[in-house]
């Protein structure tokens, strides 16, 4: 009955991914007890929405908490709200030069990875470095930051990738990943989330030996939301999760048993789900080989930049 009920609710998407999905689930009635205790976890965008709200939440459960983000004002105030250690970390996850920097910064273990941060600009902008903001931001970021921290990354760490329903809405365009050709900031963000989700599974296959998987919250109520996309908080706001219910599937994975047992997943609301909705978001077997040979590319690209 739970699974029937379940399924309905996925595939209505506007009950399964708002508040109303996570309280028919009982998720509100059952929260993540397991303790991390010893446990390092490093957050990125960590100080507000989702990624506050799982900072709150790992470090009640005795981890010590590693906090990224790009403004050092709201990095002291997220650090007063935890209960453990906590180490600070300003980056800005668009600069490739920052991400290498935090990779350094954050040298030694780190058990939990939490790929969090996401941007959804309206208009095409372009970074420092030459690259188009969305896609270094959401993606080549965490490409560059997870792929330095992996060969510190004890069997059993855990990489979690926050994605977003949106992608499954689209393809990914591996000829323009930079939205050279045309730019629409909810298309250039479903597709680096679509992205997101092939990383994760791409990772998982690398190496076997670190649990990755990637989710999406639902529809959160978070300051991103209200900025970037206000015509559809309004209509849709008696029915957004708060940032914490959007940050519950984050916080299973990042502590809970089951987790561990698979691999390279994509989750929302505590359960594996389907990639792909239709067969218009399908692509290619090597999809996965050539998204990585690319960001690799231009991950080179801007550091040979740097370095002349």
């Amino acid at each position: 009955m739970k699974h029937l009920l379940d399924r309905t609710l996925d595939l209505t998407v506007v009950a399964g991914f708002s508040s109303i999905g996570f309280r028919a689930r009982g998720l509100a009635d059952d929260p993540v007890t397991q303790r991390l205790d010893g446990k390092r976890v490093a957050i990125t965008g960590a100080t507000g929405g989702l990624g506050l709200a799982t900072a709150r939440a790992l470090s009640a459960l005795g981890a010590e908490t590693a906090l990224i983000a790009r403004d050092p004002d709201k990095l002291q105030a997220a650090a007063a709200e935890m209960v453990g250690p906590t180490s600070l970390h300003r980056a800005d996850l668009g600069s490739m030069a920052e991400v290498s920097r935090l990779a350094q910064d954050l040298a030694g273990n780190v058990d939990i990875l939490v790929n969090n941060i996401g941007v959804l600009f309206p208009e095409r902008q372009i970074t420092e470095e030459g690259l188009e903001a969305t896609f270094a931001t959401n993606l080549l970021g965490q490409f560059v930051l997870t792929n330095q921290l992996l060969p510190q990354m004890n069997p059993g760490s855990r990489i979690i990738t926050v994605s977003s329903g949106g992608m499954y809405t689209t393809r990914i365009d591996l000829d323009d990943l930079q939205n050279e050709k045309s730019y629409n900031g909810s298309l250039a963000y479903a597709r680096t989330k679509r992205a997101q989700v092939v990383l994760a599974e791409e990772w998982a296959r690398r190496h076997p030996e670190v649990v990755s998987h990637s989710m999406h919250p639902g529809w959160a109520d978070t300051d991103g939301v209200r900025r970037s996309l206000p015509t559809f908080r309004r209509i849709t706001r008696p029915i957004l999760r708060s940032a914490a219910q959007g940050a519950d599937t984050i916080v299973f994975l990042a502590a809970d048993p089951e987790p561990a047992l698979r691999n390279g997943l994509f989750w929302h609301d505590r359960r594996p789900r389907a990639t792909h909705r239709t067969k218009a978001s399908r692509q290619g077997a090597d999809l996965a080989n050539r998204l990585w040979e690319k960001l690799a590319q231009v991950a080179v690209d801007v550091r040979t930049q740097e370095i002349s």
